[in-house]
């Protein structure tokens, strides 16, 4: 395994605590999920919950594995990882990372004890005019602000930061209350640049990238992921936003969009009210709801 995995956990995982393995989604990384960390010890006490966020390949700490790039080399280490463990893990997804999380579940049922997709993970619609020939194109489109963050160098990881803060569905929490733990998060994706002296980049490598965004949206076996999955026994839960990838009113899901997806009725699907795509995982309204989701998995109570 050469992934990077955060140990989030706020104290020392008691022996017989449950693991929960929590996915970033495309050009995310592991600190993503670090505010999740300070709710669960919140919540449940500290050391209650075992917390592991990967840095994906091509992301943050974890370098790009030689050879082919997309979803399934993110499915490879995932079970490696799992393998690791005294006990199958829940599963927890956001954006791509649900549909690593999906894929991950339906080829190794056994590793996993269930799944919490979060605004992901269920095929949704591509833009019109957009395809798999082009995916910068596509990628641009549907990413915007996040795809350019990839294009381009920083005078600093300041002016980095405040890139971000430009995004109109991630910048009000980067001046919000848990501020901190978004410039953890960001400040982990800064890298000195390797080809401009004194310049900063993002760490996402953009080929790893490019492969995952063709994976999410043309990967063979992703529309029948869910499916299977819920076949195999895995229990499931399905966390949407009512707002976009840009704060927008139409968000990835809806409920027009989930019947004609024909999400498998053992499916417990919740829409999280307030939330854009990424104020689901980064804030604590959004949250709130996904350590809910994995409290009623777990058996835990509190």
């Amino acid at each position: 395994m050469t992934m990077h995995v955060h140990y989030l956990t706020v104290g020392q995982a008691a022996p017989d605590a449950p693991t929960v393995i929590a996915i970033h989604g495309i050009t995310g990384n592991g600190l993503n999920w670090s505010l999740l960390g300070q709710l669960v010890a919140d919540r449940f006490g500290p050391g209650a919950v075992r917390l592991l966020a990967p840095d994906l390949n091509g992301r943050g700490d974890s370098p790009v594995r030689p050879g082919p790039l997309g979803l399934d080399v993110h499915v490879h280490e995932l079970a490696e990882l799992a393998r690791t463990l005294p006990a199958p893990p829940l599963v927890l997804g956001h954006s791509m990372g649900a549909a690593v999380a999906v894929l991950f579940a339906a080829h190794d049922p056994d590793l996993v004890s269930g799944l919490v997709l979060v605004d992901g993970g269920l095929n949704f619609p591509v833009p019109p005019g957009l395809g798999e020939d082009d995916i910068d194109k596509t990628l641009r489109v549907v990413l915007g602000p996040a795809m350019k963050r990839l294009e381009r160098s920083f005078e600093s990881p300041e002016t980095y930061i405040e890139f971000v803060a430009d995004h109109p569905a991630i910048g009000p929490l980067v001046h919000g209350p848990d501020r901190e733990h978004i410039r953890r998060y960001l400040v982990h994706d800064v890298r000195p640049s390797p080809t401009e002296p004194g310049r900063f980049v993002s760490s996402c490598v953009l080929a790893a990238i490019r492969a995952d965004g063709r994976d999410v949206i043309f990967h063979p076996r992703l529309s029948a992921a869910v499916r299977d999955v819920v076949g195999h026994g895995v229990p499931v839960d399905f966390l949407w936003a009512p707002r976009g990838l840009f704060d927008e009113k139409q968000g990835l899901y809806d409920e027009s969009r989930l019947a004609i997806l024909k999400v498998p009725s053992e499916v417990s699907v919740t829409l999280v009210p307030d939330t854009n795509h990424y104020s689901i995982v980064l804030s604590r309204p959004g949250l709130e709801r996904v350590v809910e989701a994995m409290a009623d998995r777990l058996g835990l109570g509190g």
